[in-house]
């Protein structure tokens, strides 16, 4: 079997780009641990990383650029590839078409070309979601013809890319992982944004009836996940089972969709005795005006129809492939997650 002997995580100074290089950083023996983002790590760390900054090589430089992939890949002299960059949701499509096609097809090539033995691509578990239910969804279904936004779509561009490209007969190994709903320390959207609702006095409202299903999954098991992708393609006995294959990637434990939301209020000591409730086709309703008056004031819509789709939609995945063929078990359940998020905020960042 080969041995990780260095790996270059791209996007490795984002949310789930530090919780891998804290799964790579503990693997005994420790491989070189190379970063390459278009920004630096953060001047601190939270507590709830224990790795030595001074520890990993990092290169700063643009994923759509072919030159600064391959100058990160030859200084880093890294046999494993974790590509993980991406642009958070929100952003337009064509940004989301520069980084996650175009740049994922520069990965590609960059590490054909340098002869990289492994290469593991963090997808998205909303490659499947067309704002249909979802239930016990595993990797037999399929991708749907018209997408939910263009962060998913081009997510499963990427991905497709990256299967094809599994080359075994020439040395070259991919794998694709899919996560859903991924949260914890250094996450600066969905637990942030879930104190603030509190914080403004919405945490009595609620959209839909919350008899959906839901999959999160703390950042530290997806993190998991990426390092026994990595050795599994590097094991002879496991590699022609798992390369060019995708893994649904969930902490197992569906949820009611408003349990987290919930969960992260108590342990702030808000818990409210009435709810109200926006049922689906009213809040839809609701989202359309709102992005209509929105666009007419130049403002960023707070609800929209969209948004409802997702947070009424059943979405929770099957993982038992990754349970069989990557051996992967979720580590740490959704309270203890949310219990470090909250511990990391706590502290400041």
């Amino acid at each position: 079997m080969k041995e990780i002997n260095s790996v270059l995580i791209i996007g490795g100074a984002g949310f789930l780009g530090l919780h891998l290089i804290q799964k790579f950083y503990d693997i005994e023996p420790r491989p070189k641990i190379c970063v390459f983002d278009v920004r630096p790590l953060p001047d601190r760390l939270s507590k709830q990383f224990n790795f030595k900054p001074e520890d990993i090589e990092c290169y700063e430089g643009d994923l759509t650029s072919p030159e600064d992939v391959e100058e990160a890949l030859k200084i880093s002299g890294a046999n494993v590839v974790v590509h993980a960059a991406s642009p958070m949701h929100g952003a337009a499509s064509d940004i989301y078409q520069k980084v996650n096609v175009q740049g994922t097809r520069n990965v590609i090539d960059i590490c054909k070309k340098m002869n990289i033995d492994a290469l593991v691509y963090t997808s998205s578990a909303g490659v499947i979601f067309n704002g249909e239910d979802l239930h016990n969804a595993d990797e037999t279904w399929p991708i749907p013809e018209v997408p939910m936004d263009a962060y998913n779509e081009t997510k499963a561009i990427a991905e497709d890319m990256v299967l094809k490209a599994n080359d075994p007969a020439n040395g070259f190994l991919t794998i694709s992982l899919r996560p859903a709903g991924i949260f914890g320390p250094g996450d600066r959207q969905l637990v942030p944004g879930l104190r603030t609702v509190a914080k403004l006095g919405q945490s009595k409202f609620q959209i839909g009836d919350n008899n959906n299903l839901f999959d999160w999954t703390y950042a530290g098991n997806v993190a998991d996940a990426h390092v026994l992708a990595a050795q599994k393609l590097l094991d002879p006995e496991s590699v022609s089972k798992v390369s060019g294959e995708a893994f649904f990637i969930t902490n197992d434990t569906p949820t009611y969709f408003w349990a987290l939301a919930r969960t992260v209020w108590k342990a702030d000591g808000h818990i409210e005795k009435h709810t109200i409730v926006l049922k689906r086709p009213l809040a839809i309703f609701a989202g359309y005006l709102s992005e209509f008056f929105s666009k007419l004031l130049g403002k960023e819509p707070g609800l929209t129809p969209f948004r409802v789709k997702i947070v009424c939609a059943y979405r929770y995945h099957n993982i038992s492939k990754a349970k069989k063929l990557l051996g992967y078990e979720p580590q740490v359940q959704i309270e203890e997650g949310i219990r470090r998020t909250l511990a990391w905020m706590d502290e400041g960042f």
